[in-house]
């Protein structure tokens, strides 16, 4: 279900913000302040491999493969679906590892997901973790969990 308000409009300018509610925004409903300045952190407009970040308006294969992955994933979760899904693997009798090596089988995983992640997924898990360690160090439980993330 999706609920629509208007959105007031923000007084930013003197911050150097532009706010503009007409705007395409997808990012929950609420706007993103652009900076006019360029003090400020920009993100690049392309990816390591020569690909522009998640642009909605372009048609591209990975667009399709992103829409396909969410429109197959919309379909299947049924009570049915999720109750085989149950059985077959709440049992936990399949395989064994370690989660070192579990991360390494994420290697061989393509995360259609997430069109924007391009490096493999235990460079993204070790990222994910070491960025948490350095702002929370002394919070040992949330390192593991951004560690394992994407188990």
């Amino acid at each position: 279900m999706t609920i629509l308000i208007e959105q007031p409009q923000l007084e930013v300018e003197a911050k150097g913000i532009h706010v503009d509610t007409n705007e395409l925004v997808l990012d929950g409903g609420f706007p993103v302040p652009k900076l006019e300045s360029h003090g400020g952190f920009e993100a690049p407009e392309i990816n390591s491999l020569g690909h522009s970040f998640r642009n909605y308006d372009a048609e591209s294969e990975r667009q399709k493969t992103v829409e396909e992955f969410y429109k197959q994933n919309h379909i299947s979760q049924t009570y049915d679906f999720v109750k085989k899904m149950r059985e077959k693997y709440g049992k936990l009798d399949k395989l064994e590892m370690s989660i070192w090596e579990c991360c390494e089988l994420l290697n061989e995983v393509v995360d259609d997901s997430d069109p924007d992640l391009d490096e493999p997924q235990i460079e993204h898990l070790l990222q994910t973790a070491e960025a948490i360690r350095k702002d929370y160090p002394d919070e040992d439980w949330l390192h593991l969990t951004a560690l394992i993330h994407g188990i």
